[in-house]
């Protein structure tokens, strides 16, 4: 007698990272109550790791709100060779529930002259904030990334149009002027 096979299954069709990311998102809302206690283990991880190493990166110091994990404020040094050199920036950490599977939302709280700091709001455009995030970057690896943008910016997509104009424009005594004026005014301790 022939033995007869029952007919395989057609292959999963390929998902889109909207997909993948719509899927997790739903799954953390079925699973609340989990989703935050893994964001809350992550958070705690991260913690312990700061403590551990608060002098292996002396530019970086990330503080945790004593009431609320999901609140952490980070000091950051101007990167050198910078017009924010000397400077000494705050920035303020929300972390959603879904974290890490979504980014956390940083803003300045410290004022900078910078294309891609909105001046008013503190709002930063960097992609890994936003479409370009995954679960393998940590707080601290994300103060890295601003330190970086810092020294790095991207004139294309200012939020802040003048000193994206500056630089785009060729002016980049006039921006560093200005970048370094705002530094000395909001991010430098005043002498006495």
């Amino acid at each position: 007698p022939r033995r007869r096979f029952a007919p395989r299954p057609s292959p999963p069709r390929p998902r889109s990272q909207a997909d993948w990311r719509d899927t997790l998102v739903d799954s953390a809302i079925v699973q609340r109550g989990g989703e935050m206690q893994a964001s809350r283990a992550r958070l705690f991880k991260e913690y312990k790791e700061v403590q551990r190493e608060k002098s292996a990166d002396p530019d970086i110091q990330l503080i945790c709100d004593d009431s609320n994990i999901f609140k952490w404020t980070a000091v950051i040094k101007g990167p050198s060779e910078t017009p924010f050199e000397g400077g000494v920036f705050q920035l303020a950490f929300s972390i959603p529930e879904q974290y890490p599977l979504l980014p956390p939302q940083v803003r300045f709280i410290t004022k900078i002259f910078h294309p891609n700091v909105h001046f008013k709001t503190g709002e930063i455009c960097l992609d890994i904030l936003k479409n370009a995030w995954s679960p393998a970057w940590t707080l601290q690896s994300v103060c890295r990334a601003i330190i970086a943008l810092m020294a790095h910016p991207e004139a294309d997509s200012p939020l802040n149009c003048d000193s994206g104009n500056l630089l785009r424009s060729g002016d980049i005594r006039g921006y560093q002027s200005m970048a370094r004026m705002y530094t000395r005014l909001a991010a430098m301790p005043k002498k006495e």
